[in-house]
């Protein structure tokens, strides 16, 4: 058998982190096991589906990397499959039309409610050997209903939550086409799922109310049932459901803030999993020791300090060329423009990704090696002394005819220090101030090596 497995995303928001984690675990179990993985687009909610969501979705599984072998198929697109499929089930007798009619299911309902029961359809328009149907009504269009099994119970192993049983009497002949001849949610599903040759169903656990109808739907299509795992909740940092204010944003929103994709696939792949203690890994580590065995049934937390450490690691270990062109990028987008005979972004990125935990802080940085300075009277009563700006004019007289290299702007620093009789910080903090208006940076002796000496010596001079 060759393992299939499908994230199949409703086009009625962005892509978000509880959606993402459902498609990179059915993405990795796909993988692990040398199958396929299939992208679809369940966008029959026509008033609340949009192009806009159907990109958005698209753009955050391109950039998680979550790579799809099918797809995407779009349920809108394979509506004459639909119909015939409920048309075959009408002819078998495992579905009926019911001309039940707005008012009377309204009190039906009032009905039950009143007696305490869980409101449920009747039956009264299901057929039964010897059972007279009530005669069609005049102006009410018919919806279709599926022939739910009556008795006995639907059950299966759900390789997360473990044995689930629902008896088949609480569940009612749900429709599987709405009046206007609109195919209903738990039918496509069941149809593709079917067509597709779906083996493993892999998400959140807010679907597993629809799995018995959908299961029993299948049997009665003569269709193979899937395997089911079911995925517990995010709860946000505080242990409340996950909101905007912590995570429920548009994964893309993680580009936005300063994430790197590998950080929040590393964050997600340990959202109800595990493998030992591992806490770093790539996603090829990844998809070689993921199983269903190791995801846990009860709800993950979200731990955005957690995130930020995985980021800070992963920008670390980032090759510079690449967070140099993201600098440059994210400087765009503020409007800015990287000159070209300035310092290198990728320079700045190099001295600089040590320091920082989001892309974000490391732009920041970049922008400051680009902007001459605002140095705050604050900052100028405390750092810049007569003392230290005659240092600083000493070094700024060594720098101007120092070979620009590491080595020689270190030994020029070296050599102030012993010429002046001060200590590293009564030196380098004042210079901090005048290269970039605050009193930290990367170690300074890089930090001239990259800002370069035209703009080094032109900054030093507007304080002496």
């Amino acid at each position: 058998m060759t393992v299939r497995t499908r994230f199949a995303p409703s086009p009625t928001g962005f892509l978000h982190i509880g959606g993402a984690r459902t498609a990179l675990f059915s993405w990795a179990y796909a993988r692990r096991f040398g199958g396929q993985f299939i992208l679809r687009i369940e966008d029959t909610d026509v008033a609340r589906s949009t192009p806009e969501a159907v990109q958005a979705i698209l753009d955050g599984m391109a950039w998680l990397g979550l790579d799809h072998d099918q797809g995407p198929y779009y349920q809108m697109q394979r509506m004459d499959r639909y119909h015939a499929v409920i048309q075959q089930m009408l002819a078998a007798g495992t579905a009926y039309r019911c001309y039940m009619s707005i008012d009377e299911l309204t009190a039906l309902r009032a009905e039950q409610e009143a007696r305490k029961e869980k409101p449920r359809y009747d039956g009264r328009w299901r057929p039964a050997e010897g059972k007279a149907l009530p005669p069609v009504p005049e102006g009410i269009a018919a919806v279709v209903r599926f022939r739910n099994p009556v008795d006995g119970v639907t059950s299966w192993d759900d390789q997360v939550k473990g044995r689930i049983e629902f008896s088949n009497s609480e569940l009612d002949d749900f429709i599987i086409a709405r009046a206007d001849g609109t195919p209903t949610y738990n039918f496509c599903v069941v149809v593709d799922d079917y067509d597709m040759g779906i083996t493993h169903v892999i998400r959140g656990d807010d679907h597993v109310n629809n799995t018995p109808r959908q299961i029993n739907l299948l049997n009665a299509l003569g269709a193979p049932v899937p395997v089911y795992a079911h995925l517990s909740m995010i709860l946000g940092d505080d242990g409340q459901k996950l909101s905007k204010r912590h995570g429920a944003v548009s994964v893309m929103q993680y580009d936005d803030d300063g994430y790197l994709p590998e950080a929040v696939l590393n964050y997600l792949a340990r959202l109800g999993w595990s493998h030992g203690n591992e806490e770093v890994f790539s996603m090829a580590q990844f998809v070689e020791w993921f199983d269903l065995n190791h995801v846990t049934a009860s709800a993950a937390q979200f731990n955005t300090e957690k995130l930020n450490w995985l980021n800070a690691h992963y920008i670390k270990l980032a090759d510079d060329e690449r967070l140099g062109t993201e600098i440059s990028r994210r400087l765009k987008m503020r409007g800015f423009d990287v000159p070209n005979d300035g310092a290198s972004a990728t320079a700045i990125a190099s001295i600089n990704k040590d320091r920082v935990a989001n892309l974000n802080a490391l732009t920041d940085i970049a922008e400051q090696f680009y902007v001459m300075p605002v140095i705050s009277d604050e900052l100028k009563n405390l750092h810049l002394s007569d003392a230290a700006k005659a240092a600083l004019k000493d070094l700024r007289g060594r720098l101007e005819s120092a070979d620009w290299q590491l080595a020689e702007l270190s030994a020029s620093i070296k050599a102030s220090l012993t010429a002046t009789g001060l200590k590293m910080p009564q030196v380098a903090i004042p210079l901090r101030v005048a290269l970039f208006g605050q009193t930290q940076s990367a170690a300074i002796d890089k930090v001239l090596s990259v800002l370069g000496r035209e703009e080094t010596l032109k900054r030093m001079a507007r304080v002496l």
